[in-house]
């Protein structure tokens, strides 16, 4: 398993690590922090197989890509609404792993822990030819995913 350990949430884990601890942690939920434009054009991650649906929350919305000030408590609510309980594992997820990081970040300082990101995230880095979802991340690691 890669994990890398950060400072101000609980580390970093590649896409398939992530979906590792999905699986084998009952209690863990994916929060997908892309935008409705990411998830609607691009796709999304499927947890059926493990009896579990991902949610979603815009850490910043498109076009502005302005930060939502009430992520926190929106988030908290969405989890609390989803029975997810404190000390539950949460993984973020967004296209490349920086916006996920924060969000991480910001669920940790809400008192939500432990909150890992995915730092290869859904499409992952750019490969030479500056295309994503070749190298890494989920899409490329060929985990489970859904396109509207």
């Amino acid at each position: 398993m890669s994990f890398q350990h950060a400072v101000g949430y609980a580390g970093d884990l590649l896409a398939t690590d992530a979906y590792g601890l999905l699986a084998n942690d009952g209690t863990s939920a994916l929060i997908d922090v892309r935008t409705q434009a990411e998830w609607t054009y691009v796709g999304a991650p499927d947890l059926q197989a493990l009896g579990k649906m991902p949610l979603f929350l815009e850490w910043q919305s498109f076009p502005s890509m302005h930060v939502d000030g009430q992520f926190a408590a929106r988030l908290s609510a969405m989890l609390e609404a989803a029975e997810v309980r404190r000390g539950a594992p949460l993984i973020f997820l967004c296209r490349s792993g920086a916006r996920s990081r924060q969000a991480a970040i910001a669920m940790t300082n809400a008192g939500w822990a432990p909150c890992f990101n995915v730092s290869d995230g859904f499409e992952g880095p750019l490969d030479p030819s500056r295309h994503r979802s070749v190298i890494g991340g989920w899409k490329a690691r060929n985990l489970p995913w859904t396109q509207a």
